[in-house]
Parts: C-alpha cells; structure tokens; sequence
C-alpha cells in the first residue's frame, strides 16, 4: 500500500474513498483511530492508502477530479 493523500479534512476523505472505491480502486483510511483517540484535534491527521499497482490511476482519478494538490509528492 501507498499513501497518496494526508489530510484532516473528513468531507475529502469521504469524497475520496467514495471516488476511488467507485474506480473499483481498493482503498485503507489509517489512522482512523488515532485520529479518534486524540479527540479529533487534527494532530493526527489520516491517511488514504491504496495498493502499489493502483497508484497511478487513483492518482489520475484525483488529477481530474481537481484535486492534484492534495496529492503527497512522489
């Protein structure tokens, strides 16, 4: 697994895992509860993981869907 996002922002997780579970793209939001555990202070933030060979593509899903600047740099 890869991280390609790292973000605090539950409304872009979302939308995210949404997106690319729909591209039929396995997709791991860790930290989750750790994220809970430090009463959602955002010292944590989560992190969207998705398998090695799927990289590209989920990458280019979030390109198009205007949000290459979230994206972690390669």
């Amino acid at each position: 697994m890869v991280e390609i996002v790292r973000t605090n922002d539950l409304v872009l997780i979302g939308f995210l895992q949404s997106l690319l579970e729909n591209a039929k793209i396995p997709v791991l939001i860790a930290d989750m509860h750790m994220s809970a555990l430090e009463g959602m202070i955002g010292a944590f933030p989560r992190r969207i993981l998705v398998p090695e060979d799927h990289r590209a593509q989920a990458r280019r899903l979030i390109a198009e869907a205007g949000l290459e600047a979230e994206l972690r740099h390669e």
